[in-house]
C-alpha cells in the first residue's frame, strides 16, 4: 500500500499525523515571529488556514496545485481555464514549481497584497472575508 493512498489505513493515518505536525510547527513559527505580534487572533487565523489548507490539499502532498485549486474553483462556481489557474498559481507560488506550499499559502493569506486566488479562499471561509 502506497503512503499517499486516501484508502485510509495506520499508514495513511500517519501520513496526515506528520503532515499536521510540519504544518503546525510551520504556524509556530509564525507565532514566534516579530514580524506577526500585531496581527489580530493570529493563532485562530493560523488554525483555521491550516485546515483549509488540508482541505484544499486534496492528494495529501503537501502542496496545492494545479488540480486542488481548479477543483476549488468548479466547487464555487468559478471554473477556470488551465492558463487562468496556471497564471493564479504564479502570483502566490515563490519557487516557481507550479504549486503553493503552507509556507506560500500563509504569505498569500496573512500578507498586504490581494491575490485573486486569495479572494477566492477567503470567499470558501465566508465569514472571514
Amino acid at each position: 500500500m502506497s503512503n499517499t493512498s486516501a484508502q485510509g489505513g495506520k499508514e495513511y493515518g500517519k501520513l496526515v499525523q506528520e503532515k499536521e505536525k510540519k504544518l503546525k510547527d510551520i504556524n509556530q513559527s509564525y507565532l514566534d515571529d516579530d514580524d506577526y505580534k500585531d496581527e489580530e487572533n493570529l493563532e485562530e487565523q493560523l488554525e483555521a488556514f491550516m485546515k483549509k489548507f488540508i482541505e484544499l490539499d486534496r492528494n495529501n502532498n503537501g502542496e496545492l496545485d494545479m488540480q486542488d485549486v481548479k477543483y476549488m474553483l468548479e466547487k464555487l462556481g468559478h471554473a477556470k481555464t488551465h492558463l487562468e489557474v496556471k497564471k493564479m498559481i504564479g502570483e502566490v507560488d515563490s519557487r516557481g514549481e507550479g504549486t503553493i506550499n503552507y509556507p506560500d499559502f500563509l504569505v498569500m493569506m496573512l500578507g498586504k497584497k490581494n491575490s485573486v486566488l486569495k479572494r477566492y479562499i477567503y470567499y470558501l471561509f465566508g465569514q472571514m472575508a
